[in-house]
């Protein structure tokens, strides 16, 4: 029996992020409960490519909607780990592309007239951007919000440094 619990607590925990995008959907007056489950539901898991995003007489504009939408709720996950500066922010901006790459950056904005720090810088063809299950999805959203909660940790110790310097 130990072995099998300790098997168990050594699996990685990934959370829900399909209810965590979901939520932020609805919180975020996007759109009601029903709605929300049933976009991300839709986008996210079915066929490639994505035919959604192909067919609409807007392309770019859904597009920008549906990265927005799964990258915004991972930012402010990964922003909630750690105390920010008050004058500070981060914005996703994305380019799309509708044959090729689409791009997502995350920027971080310091305040106080201080460099502006590139969090993440992704290229992600968004018709592509589906999922068998919802376990592969929770795990590629896992992995996004590490490397942004890393990137975050690090943007924020180099303004303690600097401050520190600066101190001195």
């Amino acid at each position: 029996m130990a072995k099998k619990l300790t098997a168990v607590r050594k699996r990685p925990r990934n959370r829900n992020w399909i209810a965590y995008l979901c939520e932020s959907l609805v919180a975020s007056g996007a759109m009601p409960t029903w709605e929300a489950a049933t976009y991300l539901t839709e986008n996210l898991f079915g066929e490639k490519p994505n035919p959604r995003l192909l067919t609409p007489a807007n392309p770019h504009e859904v597009t920008a909607h549906l990265l927005h939408r799964v990258y915004q709720p991972l930012v402010e996950a990964a922003s909630r780990e750690l105390m920010l500066p008050p004058a500070s922010m981060i914005h996703i901006f994305t380019d799309i592309s509708l044959t090729g790459n689409s791009v997502v950056l995350v920027v971080f904005f310091p305040g106080h007239d201080r460099p502006q720090q590139l969090l993440m810088l992704e290229a992600a063809k968004a018709w592509d951007l589906v999922f068998p299950d919802a376990e592969s999805f929770n795990a590629w959203a896992e992995e996004r919000y590490r490397r942004l909660t890393h990137a975050l940790h690090r943007a924020t110790a180099d303004i303690e440094n600097d401050l520190l310097k600066s101190a001195v």
